[in-house]
């Protein structure tokens, strides 16, 4: 049996899709089938095209309900749910917010308290409507949606339940690092994922085993800065405005990379002691912790050895 790959660029990440088969015909069609399902997730989801639902839903923001299709409805359905079970700490509304930081910038200075209380009064999970007739409303002008922390979790989802429902046994859809499993990497052995050092990304410092199940990491790795000692993420509570500190990674292992995505921003959000309570009364769903001072945390079960060095 041989791996075959497809290496592209969607939704802003690299994507790397690989099946394992005999035939390298048919392996090469679903690569491109799962390829052409994230393009049209993208096409679908995107912040950058005027004429998206995404778009339109924000451009409405405040004045009037957009008619979106089932799915998007159904996504944003499940992303306020999310938001529930997360007590807020993930949230696609977050994103008026962002625009008050720049964090690759080395002259940090934080905005005005008056701008973060500001920006707040347009951010909330709870000012989405979910409205007859798959309409979407967003109460607050100023507000908008983004699927950023939660898209190419639901895209891996979609090319899984395809490829599986067309007979695929052993594949891979890896995200930037994000990663679906469908089966074991041969009948005999799992999947090994790799959970990087967030000080140094080449290197590996554990790894997890996994079949029929995905992985994903939050973790502020290039995108923070220092303030009197402190370090910060690039990662924002939706319900402070202030930039999360003590946490530099979370991964989260579960049965979908939608949930598992979602969950590794919301853990992330919420700190360890927190995130590791959460965590630990989910089913089927497991996570490990970095905190800011190489501290390694994890919930009950989580299945996982030390890299040797």
């Amino acid at each position: 049996m041989d791996e075959f790959r497809l290496v592209e660029k969607l939704m802003g990440s690299a994507f790397e899709l690989t099946i394992r088969d005999h035939d390298k015909t048919r392996a090469e069609a679903l690569l491109a089938e799962g390829r052409d399902e994230i393009k049209r997730l993208e096409n679908l989801l995107t912040e950058f095209d005027k004429s998206s639902f995404t778009s339109l839903i924000n451009a409405n923001a405040g004045e009037k309900s957009v008619q979106v299709n089932d799915e998007v409805y159904q996504l944003i359905q499940r992303c306020i749910g999310l938001s529930n079970l997360t007590q807020g700490a993930f949230d696609i509304t977050v994103g008026p917010l962002k625009k008050l930081y720049n964090f690759k910038n080395e002259q940090f200075i934080f905005p005005e308290k008056s701008a973060v209380r500001k920006t707040l009064l347009s951010v909330g999970f709870k000012y989405i409507s979910l409205l007859p007739d798959n309409h979407i409303f967003l109460k607050k002008k100023g507000m908008y949606i983004s699927f950023a922390a939660i898209g190419k979790g639901y895209a891996a989802d979609k090319v899984k339940k395809l490829w599986i429902e067309k007979g695929v046994a052993h594949g891979v859809i890896n995200a930037s690092g994000d990663l679906t499993v469908i089966g074991e990497k041969t009948d005999e052995r799992p999947w090994q994922i790799g959970i990087a050092n967030p000080d140094n990304a080449q290197d590996i410092l554990c790894f997890l085993p996994i079949q029929n199940a995905s992985v994903a990491t939050s973790g502020d790795y290039e995108q923070f800065f220092m303030r009197a000692g402190t370090r910060y993420a690039h990662t924002l509570d939706p319900r402070t405005g202030k930039p999360v500190s003590g946490i530099k990674s979370v991964t989260v292992v579960g049965p979908g990379a939608e949930l598992c995505d979602a969950l590794a921003t919301g853990v992330f959000v919420m700190g360890v002691e927190v995130g590791l309570h959460f965590i630990n009364q989910l089913p089927q769903t497991h996570c490990l912790i970095i905190n800011d001072k190489n501290e390694v945390f994890h919930s009950r079960n989580l299945n996982f050895k030390y890299a040797e060095k």
